[in-house]
């Protein structure tokens, strides 16, 4: 597979590459990130390559992750056309304005203006929602972002960290009433972080969302750079992020992807992004470089297929307890089938069957 190698995102005809190049680091606003220049340079290494997919949000690094976007894409018609850009709302940028953000339609029309002026853009092909805001209906939601459609500012809307309930509910309105649907769903995905695969993974792929995780690499705890033998002598640059995370779980895990890598003449990095990018419903991963070398590595992931053993120990390592009823569900084909072979699995007859000579009361 290859950054030019297109896939249509969820139930829609929108191509986007495998994998998607996430802003969220442009700019040094915060202490950390890339520089303007080096922002600069990952877009345009990106772009050669044959990445269409760019995906940012209204408040990442104070809002300046979209200006540094519009100032190297947006003013370019002949650049800016063939891309899809992304961004999001819901943040609020305005300390002590209770409508500077969230999802009621003051804040959203609001928000979308204000990016398409840092984008230096006429229209945004994918809106997320950022997350769920519990005090707007989301009928006003769809709505709103409906008539952005409508008016052209936006192509396509999608989903990002909300409850799998909530996101059917919506597109079921969406559906009902003729409004346009969430598209994608945007979620965090990793083999640190496989919960999401009971409740929103197959609800995407019932609903035809298209799956975009991002921290693929769990805030760079899977980058290859810490391992056993780093361990307490690194700088974690984003300790809030990652600290917890690094345990002798992980470190299991890690040292699995070495050896996978070695086998593969590999980095660690490369394996996990090779591990999501097959998962089910995945149709696009959000990488996020801070530098240049960081990007080259991850493109390099497309390149790289696990076998099936492969595949098998990871899952094995990271296999999530996904709770009720998840767990009583693997005993459904015993209560329902009878014990009959039905699409293929064979299951034994609960013990409640009537047996020869019983009568159902």
């Amino acid at each position: 597979m290859a950054l030019d190698h297109y896939v249509t995102l969820g139930r829609s005809g929108l191509r986007v590459s495998p994998l998607c190049l996430g802003a969220m680091t442009f700019g040094e606003d915060l202490g950390w990130g890339s520089s303007v220049e080096e922002s600069q340079q990952i877009m345009g290494r990106y772009v050669a390559a044959g990445g269409n997919f760019i995906d940012t949000a209204n408040f990442y690094t104070k809002s300046h992750s979209e200006k540094i976007i519009g100032d190297h894409i947006g003013r370019h018609s002949e650049k800016r056309d063939r891309l899809v850009i992304a961004t999001k709302f819901s943040g609020n940028l305005y300390p002590g304005d209770p409508n500077g953000g969230g999802s009621g339609r003051k804040a959203l029309v609001s928000a979308c203006e204000n990016s398409l002026r840092r984008l230096q853009t006429d229209y945004i092909d994918l809106y997320w929602l950022h997350i769920w805001d519990v005090n707007t209906p989301i009928e006003e939601t769809m709505s709103a972002l409906h008539d952005l459609v409508q008016a052209g500012k936006v192509r396509y809307v999608g989903v990002s960290d909300t409850p799998a309930w909530k996101v059917a509910q919506a597109n079921l309105l969406a559906q009902f009433r003729g409004w346009s649907p969430f598209i994608g769903l945007q979620i965090e995905y990793s083999l640190l972080e496989r919960t999401v695969e009971a409740d929103l993974v197959p609800m995407a792929q019932e609903l035809g969302l298209g799956i975009t995780p991002w921290s693929p690499l769990k805030s760079g705890v899977l980058s290859g750079k810490y391992t056993r033998a780093t361990a307490g002598r690194d700088k974690i640059d984003r300790a809030a992020f990652m600290a917890d995370q690094l345990n002798e779980t992980t470190y299991e895990l890690i040292d699995e992807l070495e050896r996978i890598a070695k086998a593969h003449d590999s980095t660690v990095a490369r394996v996990a992004l090779a591990w999501l990018r097959a998962r089910p419903g995945v149709t696009s991963t959000i990488i996020g470089a801070r530098r240049a070398s960081q990007l080259e590595d991850n493109l390099k992931s497309l390149e790289l297929v696990l076998g099936p053993e492969e595949t098998a120990k990871l899952d094995a390592l990271t296999e999530p307890a996904l709770g009720f009823p998840h767990g009583m569900l693997g005993y459904a084909g015993t209560i329902t089938n009878g014990g009959t072979r039905v699409n293929g699995v064979e299951l034994p007859a609960s013990e409640f069957v009537l047996q020869p000579g019983d009568k159902p009361f």
